[in-house]
């Protein structure tokens, strides 16, 4: 893999380069000639890293390193201060990660959802304090439909947004992406009429909105109003009619928070199809993109096990030469390169539009959410007494894991999905 050491470059550089080369779309042009070459190769898409990916890996994890390593994370658990604003601010404007997704016109990358699923791998290996998933993934491709122009912000950094959606939905089936399904909710958030004064077009919006991931650290919230037709409104997370309460998590490096509007202002983005479809395809792009991070998170787990094997001693040699651990292992890695398939066909699939996107997705969060949870307990349990301390990172990893595996949609529902759009026959007396 490509690194970049900060020390070798020359006088007056900035120390993450990645950004000009993001918002000049040099990355996404690479990725695109790449993968149109292979589809016009093969009838799958190439799922091998291209060399502008692997720049992107090395900045990213460079940055990660220097401004996020383990005892930071841990420290900042420690304090209860799970938002980390500056290292946010590092990834998302001078990386420039924030705008991977939007186009150049307002201001973004234009890159696709494969140069975006690199950067959610290097957030999971880190357990990054940072709301990437939330923000620049969900909350963005809700909003690519729309043009608005919270993408610019978003784009530059300035903004932070959350879909104020219980961090636990699940993304829906292709044939519920109607109306139909959208807009029977029911929805916690109720639309209400405009006050005298409100400028037009602006509803006021009341509920609560429980178990959001990323609402602590937004300044923008976007909120489904359960109405006819169904709307996707924004509404500033500052607003005095809107509060915020932290809950408790599995995950505290990604906390999650009950949003209440009590008759907040709405300025709506979406409205009937469009807004459905852009909830919809904001949760089946989270899920995409969690089941990378996922990854990221078991391929770190991996990596730290396998070290400390090779160090351990016991009876004069290596407890990494026990066959029994060996076995353990190598489980473990037939699992991430499993999910690795599957989480590079995810990506590549949501990049493409193509349409076996929901059969894509719900392998990846599915194979990709077991896989993690199975590293991140071995490297628990191989650390032995270690491993079990609140000093070791290992805990990070298992509880991103596990609230991972959780958070939109669980493997078994996912699974489930995956059975009904292949046309899977239920076992004998299921």
């Amino acid at each position: 893999m490509t690194t970049v050491s900060p020390g070798e470059r020359p006088p007056g550089t900035p120390r993450w380069p990645a950004a000009p080369l993001l918002r000049h779309g040099a990355l996404a042009a690479t990725a695109d000639s790449s993968t149109e070459g292979a589809r016009s190769r093969e009838a799958v898409p190439d799922l091998r890293y291209s060399d502008a990916e692997e720049q992107l890996r090395a900045v990213a994890r460079d940055l990660l390193a220097d401004r996020s390593p383990w005892p930071a994370v841990l420290a900042r658990v420690d304090a209860g201060e799970a938002d980390d604003v500056p290292l946010w601010h590092a990834l998302a404007a001078d990386l420039g990660c924030a705008g991977l997704l939007i186009p150049e016109s307002h201001g973004g990358a234009g890159a696709s959802y494969r140069e975006a699923a690199v950067v959610a791998e290097e957030t999971g290996r880190a357990a990054a304090c940072v709301p990437y998933l939330t923000s620049a993934v969900i909350a963005t491709t809700a909003l690519l439909g729309t043009g608005d122009d919270l993408l610019a912000g978003l784009a530059a950094g300035r903004l932070t947004a959350a879909l104020a959606i219980d961090f636990a939905a699940m993304p829906p089936a292709p044939d519920e992406g109607g109306m139909g399904a959208w807009a029977g909710g029911p929805w916690p958030v109720r639309v209400g009429p405009p006050e005298d004064g409100d400028a037009p077009g602006l509803a006021r919006l009341s509920g609560t909105a429980r178990g959001v991931a990323g609402a602590l650290a937004a300044d923008v919230l976007l909120v489904p109003g359960d109405g006819v037709p169904l709307r996707l409104y924004a509404v500033a997370a500052a607003a005095t009619e809107v509060s915020r309460e932290a809950v408790v998590s599995l995950d505290a490096t990604r906390p999650l928070a009950d949003v209440t509007l009590d008759r907040a202002p709405g300025r709506p983005v979406a409205s009937g199809e469009p807004a459905a479809r852009a909830v919809a395809g904001a949760l089946a792009a989270g899920a995409g993109m969690l089941a990378s991070e996922q990854l990221g998170v078991a391929e770190r787990c991996l990596e730290m096990t396998i070290a400390y094997v090779k160090e351990r001693r016991q009876f004069a040699r290596p407890v990494g030469s026990f066959q029994a651990l060996k076995h353990r292992l190598a489980d473990v890695w037939v699992a991430i390169t499993q999910a690795r398939a599957a989480a590079r066909y995810a990506a590549a699939c949501l990049a493409a539009g193509d349409p076996d996107t929901p059969v894509a997705v719900a392998l990846a969060k599915a194979a990709c959410g077991e896989a993690a949870v199975l590293a991140a307990q071995e490297c628990v349990q191989l650390h032995g007494g270690i491993g079990f301390t609140w000093e070791h990172p290992a805990h990070l990893l298992l509880k991103r894991a596990k609230s991972g595996s959780l958070a939109l949609g669980t493997p078994d529902r996912h699974r489930a999905a995956l059975a009904a759009l292949v046309d899977l026959p239920p076992p004998p007396g299921g």
